[in-house]
């Protein structure tokens, strides 16, 4: 493609007469914004490598590569793991009105050890080299301003830190994009010259190897106009796949921000109704998949393979409160696979759902990211929200976080959420760095929320987490072998929390509940607990005896569920007997996650090596207990 595809309002169909945009029958059209970079010879080192004319006459850049259809990493120091960060210090240089200065200079300090490995940097090569921040929820990219190896520091700037989330002593990071770092098979680096280099990997051959570099930074633009209710209206877009779409990275890098909700979209949606996307595929992107903004209703995405992303999956609605024809409403995300996404911004989610209601997110398979699987919700305690009756069911969530991020679920949720509804989901893998790896999370100020019939197991910090909110209703759910706590809660406050009814919570190490129960306001009764390993229960540093006399759990029992084999997570019941005391009512959780034909399903399966990759991070950090995010 030379350029997006962009439809208004004029490119409209009917509801009867639709505009279709279909792959011809045995066809699989591909809507690429790369370029083919071919001719590369080999060097005396084994690289790589291609002068790229552009590159030289232009000054053409690009900030990710696909080689064999596969992600190619950005040269980087170190290859595993990271370098940790001694001292930060800063030094504001405009505040303005914000609790996060306009502009202020870091200087990141580094062990003697850590800094010798950016030797290798050229001089000339110091401004466009990177440096990657992980910390709690968040991800800073920054351009480097300087190196002083006399005092073992780094020089960075742009946005003040966010006092709440800053980068500080512990905090990791990963450098990037210098010949020098350019020392593993799979990696690539462009010079200031227009060379590209390229380490093969054993099995990749001149002959066979395709290396794609991306172009366009956005392949569809729907740009209707809500205010004037000028829509683009009823055009659809079925089996077709949309590739190679790049994110440039800005000079002032990416500061840190919560589902990296600042990037674009390789398909943006904006004053659109009646916009079904079906049986298509969005893969080797470097920013979010597919963007339903502002002014957009009424419209699907069906049965569509989303995967290999730099960024999110599908988002929906505004960082703001729009209201009337700006609201984004009634969008239906049913029966995709959402897999691997944040390669490139690991605090991106599978699903965002900021301003926008009454949508249906239902039977997806989402998997492989760093930090939530679904977010709903964009206000932080009780301010006004849009983020209403949002359905979430029947998802299926997994391998999510790795030890990457913290503060970080399965589900998230956000501010006053009446009507919303997260229910007959299926949870397990959710692991953090540190604190937090929920299975579904309740954070600030989310309310009005019922959590229902979801099976939720093999978390790091528990099943359940309600930051602070009002009037949250969890109940009929199977919360199992969370690591550290099975349910937590953070903040009591002068208002009833949550009600905890009717739930079955098994564990086999850890506590059971962790938190503020001492004062916390909710109701909780008519719930199994059962500690496979034969220990003690503990409730908070409470006996279970003494957890009643607070008033919990009245009419609740220590037995065992009967599960068929939960450690192999069969969770269907041998007997009635125990489940019927508390009035708990079976679900089918094999509904959860896509459904269609034997392909379709398999192709929703993680490849082997990442279900193995996840288990050992998993492993190496609950050996290593961090006790900082």
């Amino acid at each position: 493609m030379k350029a997006p595809l962009l439809l208004l309002p004029e490119d409209s169909g009917t509801a009867t007469n639709p505009i279709i945009y279909k792959a011809k029958e045995g066809a699989h059209p591909v809507f690429s914004g790369g370029k083919l970079i071919s001719g590369f010879s080999v060097n005396e080192d084994g690289m790589w490598e291609k002068t790229i004319l552009e590159s030289v006459y232009y000054k053409w850049k690009f900030d990710q590569l696909y080689v064999n259809n596969s992600r190619a990493t950005l040269a980087k120091t170190p290859n595993t793991g990271f370098i940790v960060l001694d001292t930060v210090t800063q030094n504001i240089w405009t505040q303005g009105t914000s609790r996060v200065a306009d502009r202020a200079e870091q200087d990141l300090y580094l062990h003697t050890e850590d800094f010798n490995v950016l030797h290798k940097i050229e001089k000339n090569e110091i401004k466009d080299v990177r440096f990657k921040a992980f910390h709690k929820w968040d991800y800073t990219l920054r351009h480097i301003d300087a190196l002083d190896a006399d005092s073992l520091k780094i020089t960075t700037s742009g946005k003040g830190m966010k006092p709440w989330n800053p980068l500080k002593k512990g905090g990791r990071v990963v450098f990037e994009n210098y010949k020098a770092a350019l020392d593993v098979a799979g990696e690539w680096f462009l010079n200031n010259q227009g060379k590209l280099f390229y380490k093969p990997k054993p099995e990749e051959t001149l002959e066979h190897t395709q290396v794609i570099a991306p172009v366009l930074e956005n392949l569809i633009t729907i740009a209707g106009d809500a205010t004037q209710n000028n829509y683009v209206e009823h055009v659809y877009f079925e089996g077709l796949s949309f590739k190679h779409c790049h994110y440039k990275i800005p000079s002032t890098g990416s500061e840190p921000n919560q589902a990296a909700a600042i990037l674009n979209a390789a398909i943006m949606i904006e004053g659109a109704k009646d916009i079904k996307i079906t049986n298509c595929e969005v893969s080797q992107i470097g920013q979010h998949a597919i963007w339903f903004g502002k002014g957009s209703s009424e419209s699907e995405i069906n049965h569509t393979y989303i995967h290999n992303i730099g960024g999110g999956g599908v988002y929906l609605g505004d960082f703001k409160a729009l209201e009337g024809e700006q609201h984004t409403h009634h969008i239906t995300i049913n029966n995709n696979i959402i897999q691997s996404g944040g390669q490139e911004f690991p605090a991106a989610v599978g699903i965002w759902v900021g301003h926008s209601s009454d949508n249906d997110i239902t039977h997806n398979d989402i998997g492989n990211f760093y930090y939530t699987g679904i977010s709903v919700g964009w206000v932080w305690g009780y301010t006004p929200s849009l983020a209403k009756r949002n359905r979430i069911s029947y998802n299926h969530i997994h391998h999510i976080g790795w030890d990457l991020l913290s503060d970080m679920a399965a589900i998230y949720t956000l501010g006053a959420s009446e009507g919303t509804v997260v229910e007959n989901n299926l949870i397990y893998h959710i692991h953090s760095y540190s604190y937090g790896g929920w299975g579904m999370y309740a954070d600030e100020g989310s309310s009005g929320i019922i959590f229902r019939n979801n099976l939720v197991y093999n978390t790091k910090t528990g099943g359940f987490q309600e930051n602070y909110g009002k009037e949250n209703i969890v109940t009929n759910n199977i919360l199992a072998f969370a690591k550290k706590y099975q349910m937590q809660c953070t903040i009591a406050e002068d208002h009833k929390s949550f009600t905890f009814t009717n739930n079955i919570v098994l564990f086999n190490e850890g506590m059971v509940a962790k938190g503020a129960w001492d004062d916390v306001i909710a109701d909780i009764d008519y719930n199994i607990y059962w500690n496979t390993a034969g220990t003690e229960y503990d409730f908070n540093k409470h006996s279970f005896k003494d957890w009643r006399k607070k008033g919990f759990d009245k009419h609740s029992f220590l037995i065992d569920p009967e599960f068929n084999n939960p450690l192999e997570a069969d969770f269907n019941f041998k007997s009635k007997k125990s489940y019927k005391k508390i009035k708990f009512k079976p679900f089918n959780y094999s509904e959860a996650g896509v459904f269609g034909d034997k392909s379709w399903k398999e192709k929703a399966k993680l490849s082997q090596s990442i279900i193995e990759d996840f288990d050992i991070a998993v492993e190496k950090n609950v050996k290593l207990n961090p006790s900082r995010g």
